[in-house]
């Protein structure tokens, strides 16, 4: 690792959770998932690495959202499931990703899930294998584009109306819910160092 990709890592270490303790906090749902925010350089920018999900699932049908799901029996550590569900989702190596902190916990409100969301470094270029069965594609996202998405939208969702959160990131492209936060804590922690890199 470089010593540019090492500082990176540092200074993300000091604004984000540590891992450790963030699967100790509690959140509510029923059941716990955990997502990979997978970040790498691009200039004087992030990118992170969002999925789109297939428009003929039965749950999420077409809902952008970080490589994820639910934690395995077996799975003691969360950053394992977020690991293990990135390289079936994405085809990306959990070998290959660094693991430099975490983000809040967020529950979902429709699925009750406590997803906890954790942030890896990993290099650039990649060639993505998204799974044929859950994912339509991979969309990687710059930080500061996901910043000027931002704004407060009435969305409908099952037939229920709410206002949320969003970032209308291209054509018929919002994020939403649990993701938008998610996407939400990262800039508010990210921000700063992402400042001081173009000052």
């Amino acid at each position: 690792m470089s010593s540019a990709s090492s500082s990176l890592s540092d200074a993300l270490r000091a604004v984000l959770l540590d891992p450790l303790e963030a699967t100790a906090l509690q959140v509510h749902g029923r059941t716990k998932a955990a997502v990979l925010v997978a970040l790498y350089v691009d200039g004087d920018d992030l990118r992170t690495v969002f999925t789109r999900r297939r428009h003929d699932l039965r749950s999420h049908a077409g809902e952008i959202s970080f490589p994820g799901g639910r934690r395995d029996e077996d799975e003691d550590d969360l950053r394992v499931t977020a690991l293990r569900e990135a390289e079936e989702e994405i085809g990306l190596p959990r070998e290959e990703v660094r693991i430099v902190g975490a983000l809040t916990p967020t529950p979902t409100v429709a699925t009750s899930y406590a997803v906890y969301p954790f942030v890896g470094l990993i290099e650039p270029g990649r060639t993505w294998t998204p799974s044929a069965g859950e994912v339509e594609e991979v969309l990687e996202l710059r930080l500061s584009d996901l910043r000027a998405a931002h704004s407060l939208r009435r969305l409908l969702h099952r037939g229920i109306p709410f206002r949320s959160e969003v970032y209308s990131v291209g054509e018929g492209l919002v994020i939403w819910g649990a993701t938008a936060r998610i996407v939400g804590d990262l800039l508010a922690r990210v921000d700063p160092l992402l400042a001081g890199a173009t000052a």
